[in-house]
């Protein structure tokens, strides 16, 4: 059955001169706009206990504008300013929900450029796509089609660091269903490896940012000679952003290449819950652990599971998948890093990672079957084993051994 859902087309365009400046301008009245929102409702609430709310702040919007300090807000279309205010809504709603932290500031070098226009403020007709306040249609790179008889319901402009500049066009999908299967297949991730699977299979990591890290050292040694504030630090710093993008650029193409691969080939996928805010803070892995981006891959597995009708299933981070023998269900009480294969009192040897994938897949369809969980728990005093060891055992009981 087909999947409708809402979905970003992204494209590269080349705008002219007159519409990168229209667009620069726009870029800096949504920040002063969402600077300015934010700054009222933070006085509002310290100092008077009062809150602020999307509709206040849109009076604002056009009080500010009709100051003689701030008249520059009405030269560029009203749309993206508005957008900016809904979004500071949600930032307040998500913080108040306990799902993010305080909002803050909009930095001029450091915050991300774009603007947001409703279907009030672009037409999109016959691929010629123009925004408000423009006469041209923007020079868009149709790199792949929109979907039949699309008609978008935002347009989202953007310039990253390195000044490439792209527009998202948010449409109506219908996403066709993966061929049927039965296959599951659970997921151990790591460095060396990117991700052992179930299989036996072993997906080298592409390592992008150890490939291109002498090009991203030499670029940032010429920005550090650079004047502050001259133009050829300007040149320096978009160098770096242009090595940095490059890198971001492959590791996602490559991400997005190998999930779409594991959601056609399987019905069921499952990995673990790692904490990956946690573990960067081991400075000795954290470039390794970032340039992994298991974050990344995580979120592609999980919209691209809901589009094609598969099983995510996550279980614990505190499941021994490593320590555990897939055989026997014996748990190692110590596994260093370093130990890569190890023999379980039962005559059986393991491939540390491929043990654990396998661990995992058992688990994992354990839990999604029964609805049991696998957080390890201290040991029952009718049985002397921990919760964990039990049901290792339970899951692993007639496995054939590998």
């Amino acid at each position: 059955m087909a999947t409708h859902v809402k979905r970003a087309f992204k494209y590269r365009f080349y705008p002219t001169d007159a519409q990168a400046a229209e667009l620069s301008r726009t870029f800096g009245c949504v920040r002063k706009v969402y600077n300015m929102a934010l700054e009222a409702r933070t006085t509002a609430w310290y100092q008077r206990q009062e809150r602020v709310n999307y509709n206040a702040t849109s009076v604002m919007l056009t009080a500010w504008k009709r100051t003689e300090e701030l008249a520059y807000l009405s030269e560029v279309s009203s749309v993206p300013l508005q957008q900016c205010l809904r979004h500071l809504q949600g930032a307040f709603t998500s913080f108040f929900e306990g799902r993010a932290k305080y909002p803050r500031f909009k930095s001029r070098k450091k915050s991300r450029k774009s603007a947001e226009y409703t279907s009030s403020a672009f037409r999109y007709r016959d691929s010629r796509l123009t925004l408000a306040k423009m006469r041209e249609p923007l020079a868009v790179v149709w790199s792949r089609p929109l979907p039949e008889d699309a008609a978008p319901s935002t347009v989202t402009v953007s310039q990253d660091a390195a000044g490439r500049w792209f527009v998202s066009l948010l449409c109506d999908d219908t996403i066709a269903p993966a061929p049927a299967t039965t296959a599951a297949v659970g997921i151990d991730a790591g460095i060396a490896s990117l991700m052992t699977l179930s299989t036996g299979e072993k997906i080298t990591n592409p390592r992008h940012e150890r490939r291109d890290r002498s090009r991203l050292a030499k670029a940032q040694r010429e920005l550090s000679r650079k004047e502050k504030g001259s133009a050829n630090r300007e040149k320096a710093r978009r160098k770096v952003a242009k090595v940095h993008a490059r890198i971001a650029d492959r590791r996602r193409d490559f991400l997005h290449k190998l999930t779409t691969r594991l959601v056609r080939e399987n019905q069921t996928v499952v990995i673990e819950d790692l904490t990956v805010r946690t573990m960067v803070k081991n400075h000795k892995l954290a470039r390794a652990i970032s340039d992994a981006a298991w974050s990344d891959l995580r979120t592609m597995l999980e919209y691209k599971c809901a589009w094609y009708g598969r099983d995510l299933v996550v279980i614990d981070r505190w499941f021994p998948s490593s320590k555990l023998c897939g055989a026997c269900g014996t748990i190692r009480e110590k596994l260093p890093l370093n130990v890569r294969e190890w023999t379980c009192d039962c005559g059986m040897t393991h491939d540390r990672d491929v043990n654990a994938a396998r661990n995992i897949k058992a688990v994992g369809l354990a839990v999604s079957a029964c609805g049991d969980g696998v957080r390890p728990q201290r040991e029952s005093s009718r049985t002397g084993q921990s919760s964990v060891k039990q049901e290792a055992q339970r899951v692993t009981a007639g496995n054939p051994r590998h």
